[in-house]
């Protein structure tokens, strides 16, 4: 066994995974897993520049995820960013505050490397699951990006577009700094014109339609979930490889969209940094489902994390 830690870098959010993984048979045993929202991605779609609060939000929760890489012995580091890194013209700002930090320089990935790790983080642990038909198509919500990675033991083909849960709110909801709530009709109407051209340019590379199982990541999509199941807080194994069908989806959208920040927020299992963003996500998510024609969606608390943690192996 060789034990590893995993950071996921996003637009919204910054996390850490620090496992045993055994190299000759993929095993991944994990020993810490946590998440914190520093919505590094704060204005990046307006202004091309990181934001001196964001990245300081940033840099804290890296040193709390040094003290607990530290604490647990892992040897070998793997830190990834995504898209809101790949975007900011400042980015050397945030390699250099990391690297001092943690000791290991951030690799700003690919949207192509993105969507490999997170289609191997996703469906690993499925292929003894014979009542999930192949191909799978994986689906990663971002804060910045979403990936959409479609294969069965490889990937066959993957494609990532700029729509995601915080730059949708942020081009299309936010007026003079401030979120609109509920939206109007007008600003759900552009959110849902982005992000159906967005599906045009991943439909170029990647085929969405006939996929046997739809496989959905990350935040927006556990979120959804744990509204689905009724949850008072949120319950990782609960959530994990739950399935959600699409009027179910279609019906928690259509609530959001006419909810305030107050009774988002109410909502027993929402993350505070959630509150925001989530009604721009479930736009996201119900516009895949409908043009892929999914008739549910398999949600995945295993996702980029896991893959960057078995890509050390």
């Amino acid at each position: 066994m060789s034990r590893v830690a995993a950071i996921d870098c996003g637009t919204n959010s910054i996390r850490l995974l620090v496992a045993d993984v055994d190299p000759s048979t993929g095993e991944l045993v994990e020993l810490d897993r946590r998440m914190e929202i520093v919505r590094l991605g704060q204005g990046v779609d307006r202004t091309g520049r990181l934001a001196p609060e964001a990245l300081e939000r940033t840099f804290a929760a890296c040193r709390q995820y040094a003290a607990v890489i530290e604490e647990h012995g892992a040897r070998r580091v793997r830190f990834v960013a995504t898209s809101a890194s790949r975007d900011a013209e400042n980015r050397d700002e945030f390699v250099r505050g990391v690297l001092e930090i943690l000791g290991v320089e951030p690799e700003v990935i690919s949207g192509d490397q993105e969507a490999e790790f997170s289609f191997t983080g996703a469906t690993k642990e499925l292929a003894g699951r014979d009542h999930l038909a192949k191909p799978y198509l994986v689906v990663d919500i971002g804060g910045g990006s979403t990936e959409f990675v479609v294969g069965d033991d490889h990937v066959r083909a993957a494609r990532s577009v700029d729509i995601g849960c915080v730059r949708m709110t942020e081009r299309h909801l936010v007026c003079d700094g401030v979120v609109t709530d509920p939206p109007v009709p007008a600003q759900i109407d552009a959110i849902r014109a982005d992000i159906d051209a967005a599906l045009d340019l991943a439909e170029e590379s990647v085929p969405l339609t006939g996929a046997g199982t739809l496989v959905g990541l990350a935040g927006t999509v556990t979120t959804l979930a744990s509204i689905a199941l009724g949850l008072d807080a949120y319950d990782s194994e609960a959530i994990h490889h739950s399935r959600i069908s699409f009027d179910r989806v279609q019906e928690i959208t259509g609530r959001l969209l006419g909810s305030t920040h107050a009774e988002r927020a109410a909502i027993g299992a929402m993350h505070p940094g959630r509150v925001d963003v989530i009604t721009s996500g479930a736009l996201i998510l119900l516009a895949v489902m409908k043009r892929t024609g999914a008739r549910e969606v398999v949600v995945s608390e295993h996702d980029i994390l896991d893959g960057i943690g078995w890509s050390i192996a």
